[in-house]
């Protein structure tokens, strides 16, 4: 696989510091790669794919920022860049794996853009099968633009659509805790049980099927 030179970047030197390394060398356009829901036990894996054709200023980890920040970047992402977004549902995931789903999930959302990178950031681990040359970054939302926008467009496309969820299924809090386990989400599992939307692979979930039904779902 082809890689540009040797070149240092330090991780203190800005956030589009990866970018503009790459664009020396004639690497662009950059896509970043990011998912978000990974570690839900209920609601589906989304994963987006950014080629940012501007800077925008205030972009950051998604986790790092308020709700509202959030919003209005993601506005300005989805204004100004080339954006591939895709959506694994909780079957999917029980069916094939988590991390199977978040690799394919990468490969699916990069193959959603208009046009193919000439260079692919992801955040976190490496992708094989990808149609452009990769750089795996470790915690790549934190210091690399592409892949901060990325976990912006993952994260408020999820949340938004866990919040439209949770009008179906008030009982579980959907809109306050997003499907991650929270002491009210366990509550919550215990009282009710599982739906539809939660994934039986996860130990979390299992475990309650397993007492309301005297059957196990599987554990991963």
């Amino acid at each position: 696989m082809f890689r540009p030179r040797p070149s240092v970047v330090r991780r203190d030197s800005g956030l589009y510091a990866y970018e503009r390394a790459l664009a020396r060398r004639g690497l662009t356009p950059i896509a970043g790669v990011d998912e978000a829901g990974r570690g839900a036990c209920a609601g589906p894996l989304v994963v987006a794919a950014v080629v940012l054709r501007r800077e925008i200023a205030g972009l950051a980890d998604s986790k790092l920022l308020s709700p509202q920040i959030r919003a209005a970047l993601y506005d300005k992402i989805m204004a100004s860049a080339e954006v591939g977004v895709v959506v694994i549902p909780p079957a999917e995931i029980d069916a094939r794996g988590l991390h199977k789903c978040n690799v394919t999930g990468m490969r699916r959302a990069v193959a959603r853009l208009s046009f193919v990178p000439e260079y692919i950031l992801t955040d976190g681990f490496p992708v094989p099968g990808l149609p452009a040359p990769s750089l795996a970054v470790w915690k790549g939302d934190q210091v690399a633009a592409c892949v901060a926008a990325a976990s912006i467009v993952a994260k408020v496309t999820r949340d938004r659509m866990m919040t439209e969820l949770s009008s179906d299924f008030p009982e579980y809090g959907f809109a306050e805790h997003k499907g991650y386990v929270t002491p009210a989400h366990r509550r919550a599992l215990r009282s009710h049980g599982p739906c539809s939307h939660h994934r039986f692979s996860f130990v979390t979930v299992s475990r309650t099927f397993v007492g309301e039904n005297g059957v196990g779902a599987g554990v991963a």
